[in-house]
């Protein structure tokens, strides 16, 4: 495994964590915790595709592959929707920065591999 696998690995990993930490404080209660639903969705089971497509993108090379990358992408849109940067203007924002700021590192070390890759 390259080096540069094992960052797209780890990147992914941690949106991994991320995600399901979040789905523990929402079935906890425990706050600061995501709503349980949104106008579009329920997020436990969002949060459930999520961790999917991430696995997925994981376990398929983030980006060695046309199918890492298309799933990598899926992830980080996926992801964005629970960690992007309309998460600065949330009330709780204070609270939860610490998750955010990491997802957006971890979101932005992807692009960056997928970058690299496409450039040979």
């Amino acid at each position: 495994m390259t080096q540069s696998s094992r960052s797209s690995q780890a990147a992914l990993a941690v949106l991994i964590i991320l995600h399901l930490f979040m789905l523990a404080t929402l079935l906890a209660g425990v706050a600061p915790h995501p709503p349980a639903q949104i106008p579009l969705f329920g997020l436990a089971p969002f949060f459930a595709a999520t961790v999917s497509a991430l696995a997925a993108a994981m376990m398929s090379g983030a980006v060695e592959s046309r199918a890492g990358r298309g799933l990598t992408v899926l992830a980080i849109l996926l992801s964005l929707v629970s960690f992007g940067p309309h998460k600065v203007i949330d009330p709780a924002f204070p609270l939860i920065w610490p998750a955010v700021v990491t997802a957006w590192v971890a979101i932005g070390a992807l692009v960056m591999r997928m970058i690299a890759a496409r450039r040979g």
